[in-house]
């Protein structure tokens, strides 16, 4: 095992119980408790955790991965559930996406489709002709550097200050922005979801901005993998009854699905 990938187990195993023992991570990693040591030492340095005798601990009660440790999680799954929220997205709609692993391959799904010229361009009314095949709206620096060199997608980035974390552009800046702009559909990346409580992030700031992209969107789509059901972060975002779709794997139980489904979201699992 690399050490990214030891790094990845350790920041996951943090994510999920909000400790790290040295002797139990080295006993499930099949390494050295030194090497454990000398991981958690250069994790800490990077800020990732906070170091105590005998393993580490989250910096916060909410523990939030950073986006490029996050991106190899899941990652069969959340390509599919871009690929069928891509689908979603009309020629010519303007479409909001906030930040995240699976935010992004919906991105790059949508690259994909309109940008190489497979679906036609915009035939709705008032479009320009020869206008753009697709408008993003986003917060995530990420999205807007990669989608920026397609020819056939506008790109609007809204502004504001970057979290490191997510690439994330939050605060006054980015909420004046999407004050004054419309959008035909949101795809939204969350943290959690719960059938009493809605749509949630680890981030307060952030959750304020998807609300806010929320409730500039005609339609509201929600895609995250399985695993999100039924967990709770600190921020909310909305309730479901502000959420149209939900985008998820078929790990989700059926009973959460019926949950849903009876709110009036309609659940997509591929």
């Amino acid at each position: 095992m690399s050490k990214h990938e030891r790094w990845n187990t350790l920041l996951e195993l943090l994510a999920t119980s909000g400790k790290v023992e040295v002797e139990e991570a080295a006993t499930a990693l099949d390494v050295s408790a030194a090497t454990i040591r000398r991981d958690l030492d250069e994790l800490a340095e990077q800020q990732l955790l906070m170091r105590t005798r005998g393993g580490a601990v989250a910096h916060g009660v909410s523990h939030e991965l950073p986006l490029r440790y996050k991106s190899k999680r899941h990652a069969p799954e959340k390509r599919r559930i871009a690929e069928a929220a891509a689908d979603l997205v009309a020629p010519g709609d303007v479409v909001g996406l906030n930040g995240g692993t699976t935010t992004t391959e919906v991105a790059r799904a949508l690259a994909l489709r309109f940008a190489s010229g497979r679906v036609a361009a915009p035939a709705s009314p008032g479009a320009a002709s020869g206008g753009p095949a697709l408008t993003v709206v986003t917060n995530a620096l990420n999205i807007a550097g990669e989608l920026a060199v397609r020819p056939q997608i506008k790109i609007v980035a809204t502004g504001g200050v970057a979290r490191p974390q997510t690439y994330e552009l939050v605060g006054p800046l980015t909420a004046g922005v999407l004050g004054e702009v419309v959008l035909d559909v949101v795809v939204l990346g969350v943290d959690g979801v719960d059938p009493a409580l809605g749509v949630m992030a680890h981030q307060e700031d952030e959750a304020n901005i998807s609300r806010l992209f929320a409730e500039r969107a005609s339609r509201v789509v929600v895609v995250t993998d399985s695993s999100k059901m039924g967990r709770r972060a600190f921020a909310r975002i909305c309730g479901l009854d502000r959420i149209d779709v939900l985008v998820t794997d078929t790990g989700i139980a059926p009973e959460t699905v019926a949950q849903l489904t009876e709110a009036g979201v309609k659940v997509i699992t591929v």
